[in-house]
């Protein structure tokens, strides 16, 4: 078994999609992005799957809501983080 190939944080996933959604990585350099997506994850708890079925299945429509709206709040907390740097290319 190899961990980092087997197990995923569910959360990485929602980042991920909701970045591309926002169009966020249009906004910064890749080493902001890379601190960006850190810091917004560091916002997030962890809930580590082996399948992406997994969380289809045992998660109620409710509970995916309220992920979505904690990546949702990790990105603005993550956008500000960054902006308080001024590393933004955009």
């Amino acid at each position: 078994m190899k961990l980092h190939d087997d197990i995923h944080n569910y959360y990485e996933k929602l980042l991920i999609d909701e970045i591309e959604k926002q169009k966020i990585e249009a906004k910064y350099d890749n080493d902001t992005l890379a601190d960006f997506c850190c810091t917004a994850l560091n916002q997030l708890p962890s809930r580590y799957i082996r399948f992406e079925v997994d969380m289809a299945f045992y998660s109620s429509q409710s509970e995916r809501l309220e992920m979505e709206q904690r990546v949702r709040d990790a990105i603005e907390f993550a956008t500000a983080a960054v902006a308080k740097r001024g590393n933004s290319d955009g």
